[in-house]
């Protein structure tokens, strides 16, 4: 199979396809029960594009298979998913039945399944066209990532979403943070917060443990805390950081989440030096509890960019 490399992602004609990306991080898309995982999900039309993007921080290994028709392809595609977590993030996996996406297919040249085509930094290398014992495909991939390690490219996937329960529909917790979840489930934030610094020193890209932590040292920071006082506190000290950011936090868990970030990008506006600096730091934070998708984030940090420049 011959590729014309392509210089970023996005040179492929996709505009025909009509679906738009859905808001955040690419996921698996309806239908695809049993194919997502940590390393792994399924590709449509709709995460396809986004997918292509994430090869320009890590590698991505795109399976081409025909459940209808090609049962070896389907195979390939299931020892690959398996291998994505043994690599640990060291390559994306994403999962394409060209039957259910022609448009891709066609975008891609595919000529025919099983085809594995490797894409780093937004340019296709073919891998593997052939049904292979999984010992080769490791091999292959081994090889192929060690030279791109010698070359400069060496990031690593965060961690996607747990496996979906192909009967019930439902996703199930990713082994990984199970730990965690755990300590928090016996009220030890102090655990859940080492389990995940734990993660993130493994695998600092591990966007998921990076909010958990943040949350979880959220619920650290308010443990015995008494709403009441530390808003009579705040109310006594407004340029205080410490009794500003105590009341944030409790907002941030009772749910007034634009609450939280107001008091923080007021006081960011009306500090500065060493006591400004804290106050982003700990509005950055809780930026991190939140997520970096949610609009209420998006809104603040431009806020929080107004109040600083």
């Amino acid at each position: 199979m011959t590729q014309q490399p392509f210089s970023r992602p996005g040179a492929f004609d996709l505009a025909g396809l009509g679906a738009s990306a859905p808001t955040g991080a690419p996921g698996a898309p309806a239908g695809s029960a049993g194919v997502s995982g940590a390393y792994t999900l399924a590709i449509d039309e709709a995460n396809f594009q986004t997918v292509l993007e994430s090869s320009m921080s890590a590698p991505v290994i795109l399976a081409f298979y025909a459940a209808s028709r090609s049962p070896e392809s389907v195979q390939l595609a299931d020892d690959l998913q398996a291998l994505s977590n043994e690599f640990d993030g060291r390559f994306l996996l994403g999962r394409i039945d060209v039957d259910a996406t022609p448009q891709i297919a066609q975008a891609m040249q595919v000529p025919s399944v099983p085809l594995v085509v490797l894409v780093a930094q937004g340019r296709p290398v073919p891998l593997v066209d052939r049904a292979v014992p999984v010992e080769d495909l490791r091999t292959a991939i081994t090889q192929v990532l060690q030279q791109l390690t010698a070359s400069g490219f060496a990031g690593r996937h965060q961690p996607r979403s747990g496996e979906v329960d192909a009967e019930t529909g439902e996703e199930t917790l990713d082994p990984r943070y199970a730990p965690a979840q755990d300590a928090l489930e016996r009220g030890d934030a102090a655990g859940a917060v080492a389990e995940y610094q734990k993660l993130l020193a493994s695998n600092p890209a591990d966007a998921e443990a990076a909010a958990g932590l943040a949350m979880a040292q959220l619920l650290l920071r308010t443990e015995g805390a008494d709403l009441n006082a530390a808003r009579a506190a705040a109310a006594q000290n407004p340029d205080d950081v410490d009794a500003q950011t105590m009341v944030a936090d409790l907002d941030l868990l009772g749910g007034h989440v634009d609450d939280a970030f107001v008091r923080l990008i007021n006081l960011v506006a009306r500090t500065s030096d060493a006591d400004r600096d804290k106050a982003r730091t700990h509005l950055i934070g809780l930026f991190g509890a939140v997520g970096g998708d949610d609009p209420r984030v998006i809104k603040a940090r431009r806020d929080l960019a107004s109040a600083l420049f």
